[in-house]
């Protein structure tokens, strides 16, 4: 990152500290879901804090998913490689690039000035500085809430979702086909009563899709019949990565089949080149800017994971008795 000496020296001093606390919470997956959390109940008007740990802890068991009693009898090795490091680069490229706006903009209301300018010092998008800007102004919740999930969608869809390797080997995967025409994927919202929230995702590739996904999942999330249970859940249940964590509130638990994260992973150093502020070359869509997406389909998915974890349980030994493996 270029510094401008035209900074003042406690502007700089405040850029490193945010710098330093980034990279601190951005080790891995469980650190990454406890900030955004901790933000969150310090910070309850940046809701999107709330929904980004909720969908981090999804990615956290898609990881575990992948060491754990099933998936590595249907996939190869290599295949789970690359669909962990694609789950670990996304993770980490949205908190890279979030976290220090959270951070600043905390720092703005101790001061009770804003101090959006600095956003450009890490990389943010021209499109969220003017949006952090308009907040402070306006205090509308919403649209920050829709702005930073068209951003984070935005921030991952070249380095992750276009990158030469992932596009090939797992976004053209088989497996990865199988799952998003079948809607074996979901973002799932648990509570401690044993129910889970949520959306089955499809179109994962497309960006308007993944920008749609995540405000039916806010609506879900911060729905007042549900909110309070899923806030509940977020603070005493301590995210390990294993699914274990939600099932054992189910009406018929499953024993642990999924490892915790840190047992299963170690922590990944990542390394990125400069990159190009979407906003200057990907036209942002009129659509993506409304404030509700219409849930199409139900959002209560209890009885949907039981059958789909089943139909896997069932496709997984219909594999080892054919031989086939993705």
């Amino acid at each position: 990152m270029l510094m401008d000496y035209n900074l003042s020296l406690s502007e700089r001093a405040l850029i490193q500290e945010i710098l330093l606390k980034t990279s601190k919470f951005n080790d891995d997956n469980i650190s990454r879901t406890e900030a955004y959390l901790i933000y969150y109940l310090d910070n309850p008007e940046i809701s999107w804090a709330f929904l980004a740990s909720m969908v981090s802890r999804n990615g956290g068991y898609n990881m575990c998913d992948l060491e754990g009693e099933w998936f590595p009898r249907l996939l190869r090795a290599e295949s789970r490689r690359m669909l962990f490091y694609t789950y670990e680069r996304a993770n980490w490229l949205i908190f890279k690039d979030a976290y220090p706006q959270l951070l600043l903009y905390k720092y703005c209301t101790t001061i009770k000035q804003p101090m959006f300018h600095l956003l450009k010092y890490f990389g943010v998008s021209k499109f969220m500085q003017e949006e952090w800007s308009l907040f402070w102004q306006v205090q509308d919740k919403k649209r920050l809430l829709n702005a930073l999930i068209i951003n984070e969608q935005n921030v991952i869809h070249t380095p992750v979702m276009h990158h030469h390797s992932y596009k090939r080997k797992v976004f053209g995967s088989m497996m990865f086909l199988f799952q998003d025409h079948f809607h074996y994927s979901a973002v799932l919202l648990p509570n401690k009563q044993g129910d889970l929230y949520g959306a089955s995702v499809a179109g994962f590739r497309s960006l308007g899709m993944r920008i749609d996904l995540g405000k039916r999942l806010a609506a879900i999330l911060f729905e007042p019949s549900l909110y309070r249970s899923f806030i509940d859940f977020a603070i005493s249940v301590p995210h390990t990565g294993s699914r274990h964590d939600y099932e054992r509130f189910m009406l018929h638990p499953n024993k642990r089949d999924t490892p915790f994260l840190r047992a299963a992973y170690p922590v990944i150093s990542h390394s990125l080149e400069s990159q190009q502020d979407w906003y200057g070359t990907r036209k942002l869509k009129k659509y993506w800017l409304k404030r509700e997406s219409k849930q199409i389909h139900p959002i209560k998915l209890t009885k949907w994971f039981m059958e789909k974890r089943r139909s896997l349980h069932t496709l997984v030994l219909l594999g080892e008795v054919t031989g086939v493996r993705l």
